[in-house]
């Protein structure tokens, strides 16, 4: 159990860095749940950077149908974890 929460977390802190470099603000602005339009005012582009960095990253597909349900980081690691067949 520490091992998937150190795992998730981990993870979570990967996704926050890469969200934070495309917006060009601080990781530590990108809390789990601060919305990407509303709080960071990310546009489409940004959100279709995010995408692509991510899939390079870690090497896996997400359509683009998936960005309007990857508002906010922890809905990016719920999206990403179904496409990467993420189990913990």
């Amino acid at each position: 159990m520490t091992q998937a929460l150190t795992t998730e977390q981990q993870r979570l802190d990967d996704l926050r860095e890469i969200v934070a470099e495309v917006l060009e603000i601080e990781p530590e602005e990108v809390t789990e749940t601060s919305d990407f339009v509303e709080e960071h005012d990310a546009d489409s582009l940004r959100a279709i950077e995010i995408l692509a960095r991510i899939e390079k990253q870690y090497k896996v597909d997400i359509p683009q149908s998936e960005l309007p349900n990857m508002g906010n980081l922890r809905a990016v690691y719920d999206v990403l974890a179904q496409y990467a067949d993420w189990q913990d």
